[in-house]
């Protein structure tokens, strides 16, 4: 057995096909001064070319995988913008008199170099973007064909040093069983579009294997665990064929739960919405039994695209939203930008720390007519269904003071233009920054429900940028301070008689079950990938072991026995489940 990352979920079994790693080595071919500007004009018609490419590309896997992982590509474009990168390679032209081919690949080695060289897993797989997008350059300025796949309908486990996004949105996911990487990690692009399209990736293999892999090798490998064999024994590959079919059966299972409540053995009803970023998303929510949207990201409104989205287009989108949900609850957060999420046609100022920094509420505050034309958007929509409006990000009563007179003002307008809207729509605030735990009982004096942020609130709580692969295994949501933020914020919620919520991955998460039922918290927004694993759990969960083992975690010290606990509560729920349905099965024989 081989171990690598686990990057994207899933067994796969297949022939390998290993992709050739095409290395440039190009000539220090010269210019005379003269052909400096035909020079140009070669770089600038292989740029124009490359960005046509990259939108092909992005508008194809859009329809895919949808927004929000097709605006990867985003990135790409950036770079063929990018000033300082554009620089670089017409300085080498112009001062040491090189072909346009030669400017370009010293410049990508020059970035990748220097990202290579910072203490940062995610800069070094930026570096991976620098070199996707120099290479599409270089091929249009040196008439270089593509490297192709397989074009047969065998499927194959692909095997390469370093995939890039560009190569991965061609892939067809009928052909392709699963993806082995020697470079990369989870945080790179290439693993986020591998989980949005569902193929199985282990990554991280350099230096790892006993000798190179080659086409037709057989290869098992398991996404989650990052176990990868090569040409194994026969007994290896049935137990994993065993584990790839048990997988399928279970996720056929629990689509049966779909018009399930979720509800506990002792009677504790839980209510469990969805997450989304698109329209598209809705039906697939719907679909898995989704009660309503417990997070509308808005912001995903706002890019891939040239300019800021107008009233009426965002209003046809929450409206769409809003109907489909039918009586359900739409809870739509304002504007979300900065940190990791740009905007191309909206610079952001160059920050040390972005996360810390300009984005959110904060940018919405500042820039008063942008958020009034998305309140008075949501507004309109709250006219055809239940829509709840919060505002991210929030350390101050001033700022939800601040918000609110900007609402206000929305309002206005709509009344005096004639337009209808819900005058009593609930406002609320994610809670998912320290300041703002530790304020609760204030903010709750402002506010209609809470929605807690759990991956902001660990992340700013611990100090862990779990982005960043050195310290990721210290990002641990079971730390007795988030257990003892989480009570805080609750008790707040409950003394001001106002309803909070969940809508972090910790929602998502089994093991967190007994905490919110031992809080109180029986309302749950997660990825729809996640809505029929957590009501099964909560289905085959007594409420009252539940909150027994929850209580016992609040006396642990540390976060590793806390999330030992929930995790051995969670595998003796399944233990039990399994027990019984035996002998029910028993009991069917024997009568």
């Amino acid at each position: 057995m081989i171990q690598g990352i686990g990057a994207s979920a899933g067994i796969a079994i297949g022939k390998a096909f290993v992709l050739p790693n095409w290395e440039w080595d190009l000539p220090e071919t010269g210019i005379d001064a003269v052909d400096l500007a035909s020079e140009f004009e070669r770089l600038y018609e292989g740029i124009r070319t490359s960005k046509n490419e990259i939108e092909y590309i992005k508008n194809e896997f859009r329809d895919i995988v949808g927004e929000e992982e097709s605006s990867i590509f985003d990135a790409h474009l950036a770079i063929l913008d990018d000033p300082v990168f554009m620089n670089e390679i017409q300085g080498v032209i112009e001062r040491q008199y090189k072909a346009a081919e030669v400017a370009v690949k010293e410049a990508i080695d020059h970035f990748v170099t220097m990202f290579d060289l910072l203490d940062d897993e995610y800069m070094k797989e930026r570096a991976m973007d620098i070199k996707d997008v120099g290479n599409r350059l270089l091929k249009h300025l040196l008439g270089a064909p593509e490297i192709t796949l397989p074009s047969d309908t065998q499927p194959y486990v692909l095997v390469v040093k370093e995939l890039t996004p560009s190569q991965l949105a061609h892939l067809n996911p009928s052909h392709v069983l699963g993806v082995v990487t020697m470079m990369g990690g989870k945080t790179s692009h290439s693993s986020i579009m591998a989980r949005a399209l569902g193929i199985p990736l282990v990554a991280g293999l350099e230096s790892k294997l006993p000798a190179p892999i080659q086409t037709g090798d057989l290869i098992v490998l398991d996404g989650e665990s990052g176990h990868m064999f090569v040409n194994p024994d026969k007994r290896v590959v049935e137990q994993f064929e065993c584990v790839r079919t048990e997988q399928q059966m279970k996720k056929e299972q629990l689509e049966l739960l779909s018009a399930v409540e979720s509800v506990t053995k002792d009677g504790t009803q839980m209510r469990l919405s969805a997450n989304i970023s698109s329209v598209k998303e809705l039906d697939v929510a719907v679909k898995y039994g989704a009660l309503g949207v417990g997070l509308f990201r808005t912001e995903f409104l706002y890019m891939d695209r040239s300019t800021f989205p107008s009233e009426e287009e965002q209003f046809e989108v929450y409206r769409q939203v809003v109907q489909k949900m039918d009586r359900c609850s739409t809870v739509i957060r304002t504007l979300d930008i900065g940190g990791d999420k740009q905007l191309d046609y909206f610079p952001l100022p160059q920050e040390d720390n972005p996360f810390l920094g300009y984005r959110a509420i904060r940018i919405s505050l500042e820039r008063q007519e942008l958020f009034q034309t998305q309140l008075t958007a949501i507004l309109r929509a709250s006219a055809y269904g239940k829509v709840k409006i919060m505002y991210p990000m929030i350390s101050s009563v001033e700022e939800v003071r601040q918000a609110n007179q900007i609402l206000h003002r929305a309002m206005a307008d709509l009344d005096a233009r004639g337009i209808a809207y819900d005058a009593d729509i609930p406002v609320g605030v994610m809670i998912e920054i320290p300041a703002a735990a530790m304020i609760a009982d204030l903010l709750a004096e402002e506010s209609d429900f809470f929605s807690i942020g759990t991956n902001d609130l660990v992340q700013y709580v611990l100090a862990v940028d779990r982005m960043n692969e050195q310290i990721a295994h210290m990002y641990h949501p079971y730390h007795p301070a988030i257990l003892r933020m989480l009570r805080t914020i609750v008790d707040a919620a409950r003394n001001a008689g106002i309803p909070v919520s969940v809508c972090g991955e910790m929602a998502g998460d089994e093991r967190s079950i007994p905490l919110w039922l031992e809080l109180g918290v029986h309302d749950l927004s997660m990825s729809i990938q996640s809505l029929l694993r957590v009501k099964h759990r909560i289905l085959n969960t007594s409420a009252l072991e539940a909150c027994s083992t929850a209580q016992q975690c609040y006396k642990l010290p540390t976060s590793t026995e806390i999330e030992k606990l929930l995790t051995d509560f969670n595998e003796s729920s399944r233990a039990e489940n399994q027990a019984r349905k035996m002998d029910k099965g028993k009991d069917s024989h024997v009568s």
